[in-house]
């Protein structure tokens, strides 16, 4: 009712600063759809479309990292080359799922999502070090080189059927699995997450679920949000960065599960 009520300039501005506002949260920590995807629900656009039109929208956020962490990803391009079919394919199981599914199981899932994407990577550091500690086989590496593959798999899954919360799962996948600081775990997650949202984009572009004109506008502030959370990133310490990761992912699951 309250959707009815604004005029349309009204949205276009109401889209836009959230769009800004989600490309500024995923140039810092990723999290940026849990901004952009309740607003678009709160404008009257359905959650099925609202999530699509998100997931589209808010994809130039993530070019202003691809440039800001280049050095780290000159680094390990050989490691995200050898992701690359492993995060085609999960993204592209994931948006089958979803365009197959119901929106009721929809709805009812992602809660659910994120709450343990949330938990997981706040605790990441603590499981990473007790898997040190308790590392004896001959090739540690070689059991944490699975999980990696595996865990970009679902993570990747997970991003092509909703895309709220993908940095947060693979920061946690990669923290879990990568001896890498946060700064590279924060590039390897920009490339991840361009590369996934953007095998989703073009599914759903294909399918036509897209509210158009939100999307328009989403891409115009994103592409500005991206901009300017990239040159805050270098600016905040890693644990501000986590903490407010945490902090997004929390409140996010909290508002999701409170509407199902």
């Amino acid at each position: 009712m309250l959707a009815a009520n604004i005029a349309l300039p009204w949205k276009i501005v109401i889209i836009f600063v959230a769009g800004c506002a989600a490309g500024i949260s995923n140039g810092i920590a990723g999290g940026g759809t849990f901004l952009s995807f309740p607003t678009l629900l709160a404008l009257g656009i359905p959650s099925l479309t609202a999530n699509v039109s998100s997931s589209v929208g808010i994809l130039p956020s993530t070019f202003g990292g691809i440039r800001g962490f280049r050095q780290e990803l000159v680094t390990h391009r050989q490691l995200f080359k050898e992701l690359v079919p492993t995060c085609v394919l999960g993204s592209g199981a994931g948006t089958a799922l979803l365009l197959t599914g119901s929106n009721h199981t929809f709805s009812l899932v992602v809660p659910w999502l994120i709450g343990v994407a949330t938990v997981l990577f706040a605790i990441s550091p603590r499981v990473t070090k007790m898997l040190a500690k308790m590392e004896r086989s001959t090739d540690p590496n070689a059991v944490r080189r699975r999980s990696l593959f595996v865990g970009i798999f679902i993570s990747s899954a997970y991003g092509g059927y909703f895309g709220a919360g993908l940095g947060i799962v693979l920061l946690a996948v990669m923290a879990l699995t990568l001896p890498y600081d946060i700064n590279v775990l924060q590039g390897l997650r920009v490339a991840l997450s361009l590369l996934i949202n953007t095998v989703a984009g073009v599914v759903f572009i294909v399918r036509g679920h897209l509210a158009l004109q939100a999307v328009f506008v989403l891409l115009a502030g994103a592409l500005v949000g991206g901009w300017l959370g990239t040159l805050l990133i270098r600016r905040v310490s890693p644990k501000a960065v986590r903490a407010l990761v945490i902090i997004i992912g929390t409140v996010t699951t909290v508002k999701l599960a409170l509407s199902a």
